[in-house]
């Protein structure tokens, strides 16, 4: 059974910091593909960073510069480390990993990042 958990949401000033991590089980971590969308109310999900299994990584263009998403293979764990944050980063942020056989996706629960301004 494939499980992701997120953790590391919470309430930040603009300009602050937050880690999100995901944890992953139920999968061969080291062939997945794992990256991080984000839902604000009212708006689609969107691509927020994408890492694949030998470490490329892709970032939407209002995060670059300011958010770094980064893969610990012996802790089957993807963290996303936002920095300067904004207001617009407010939303539930998921956690995606990509199996290529299938392909298949698989989703975490969320966890919401505020920030205030």
């Amino acid at each position: 059974q494939v499980q992701l958990v997120e953790s590391g949401g919470g309430l930040v000033q603009a300009g602050g910091s937050l880690r999100l991590s995901c944890a992953a089980s139920g999968i061969i971590f080291s062939r997945h593909g794992m990256g991080w969308h984000r839902q604000a109310p009212g708006k689609q999900r969107e691509l927020v960073a994408f890492t694949t299994p030998d470490g490329r990584t892709t970032y939407a263009d209002s995060v670059k510069g300011r958010f770094t998403i980064s893969r610990d293979n012996a802790k089957n764990t993807v963290y996303l480390q936002m920095n300067s944050l904004k207001p617009e980063d407010t939303a539930v942020y998921y956690c995606k990993s990509l199996d290529y056989a299938g392909p298949y996706t698989y989703w975490g629960q969320g966890t919401q990042v505020t920030v205030s301004s």
